[in-house]
């Protein structure tokens, strides 16, 4: 069985609530949920606590329409020493019809902590596969261009 600890898909209901004054899922409830994306897939990953250290990009592609279904793709791009980035994909499905449109994509950068909310250092991450080393590398220029 392949371990997977570095992929995380979560499918959230975009309800009323979440809904800005034209009807579709607000921009600040859709960076919500990707922090929320972000630190479970790092948490799960890291086998510890992470917090937010960077958002390199949000690309909002697509609204999302109240009462639709979205899914949240994310995978662990690349690892530092003590941090990692997560990639996310966000779709959103018409439930009624099943379609699916590519609404969102992000890139966050997440810092490992212990209880005493110290750095700590993580697994690295070691690409398998072709798309695995894609990501992978382009996490780590989009990491040099932040860091220097």
């Amino acid at each position: 069985m392949e371990n997977n600890k570095h992929l995380l898909t979560m499918s959230i209901l975009a309800s009323p609530n979440m809904a800005n004054f034209s009807g579709v899922v607000h921009g600040g409830e859709i960076l919500k949920l990707l922090d929320q994306v972000a630190y479970a897939c790092a948490t799960r990953y890291c086998g510890v606590g992470v917090v937010t250290l960077a958002v390199d990009q949000v690309l909002f592609r697509h609204p999302i329409p109240i009462g639709s279904l979205m899914h949240f793709y994310a995978s662990i791009n690349f690892t530092g020493n003590t941090s990692c980035e997560v990639g996310i994909r966000t779709e959103y499905e018409d439930l009624k019809t099943q379609k699916r449109i590519h609404c969102n994509s992000a890139y966050f950068t997440m810092i490992a902590l212990n209880e005493k909310k110290q750095k700590v250092q993580i697994p690295p991450f070691v690409p398998q596969n072709e798309e695995q080393k894609r990501r992978f590398q382009e996490a780590k220029e989009r990491r040099e261009k932040r860091f220097g």
